[in-house]
């Protein structure tokens, strides 16, 4: 067994991922629509979009979205900069017209690159209903939900962790604005929430909080 396995398979028992029950993604696709799009392009036309057309998105782009997020790159590093490396993040995905996969709440898996399915359903209405009533929440074919353990970094840089997740959490969701400027897809960082409902809609524990809440998909 290799180091990279042993460790993978560690952290995932400390976090309760159940890897057999793991659904696999497809990765990144061979080419990003519009082909060719600059950094300095994708910059200039991100965007928060709040209105969205009925059609669902693709489990390659939703893969797409959750490696941009939290995914890891060669060498074992994350997608996003971390205090100490320590990568507190996990990244939430509710599904409710992602194609390849049934209406659901999955948690990502990135050393995996898999989703791990948490609870069977639709659970966009509820997830909206937790987000103070936004609409967008409900009508985007899915959402991704940045979540933090702050004890994870707090172990080792006390009381200056806070502000160091909050950071990692903002890198993590201008990579999910700019990878669905690449994709054609809309974003918004939606930052107004009650924290115990969208905790109970993630069934998260109490080490876990939200932090940004994601809806993606196609403009009309």
């Amino acid at each position: 067994m290799s180091v990279y396995l042993f460790a993978a398979l560690l952290v995932l028992s400390a976090c309760g991922a159940d890897s057999s029950r793991a659904v696999p993604l497809p990765g990144m696709p061979e080419e990003l629509p519009p082909g060719g799009e600059t950094l300095g392009g994708l910059l200039s036309g991100r965007e928060s979009v709040r209105l969205f057309g009925s059609g669902s998105v693709t489990l390659e782009e939703a893969a797409s979205l959750l490696w941009a997020a939290n995914g890891t790159v060669p060498g074992g590093r994350r997608t996003v900069p971390s205090a100490g490396a320590l990568y507190p993040l996990e990244v939430y995905l509710v599904a409710g017209s992602v194609e390849g996969i049934e209406p659901a709440l999955y948690r990502y898996l990135p050393l995996e690159d898999a989703l791990e399915p948490l609870a069977p359903g639709d659970c966009r209405n509820a997830l909206a209903e937790a987000c103070l009533g936004q609409p967008w929440v409900a009508a985007a074919p899915a959402a991704l939900v940045i979540c933090a353990r702050p004890g994870v970094t707090g172990s080792r840089y006390g009381s200056r962790s806070g502000r160091y997740v909050a950071m990692e959490a903002g890198h993590s969701s201008q990579n999910v604005y700019l990878m669905c400027e690449a994709l054609g897809l809309g974003t918004v960082a939606v930052g107004a929430f009650d924290d115990s409902r969208v905790a109970e809609v993630l069934g998260l524990d109490g080490e876990t909080e939200a932090l940004y809440v994601m809806p993606v998909g196609r403009a009309p």
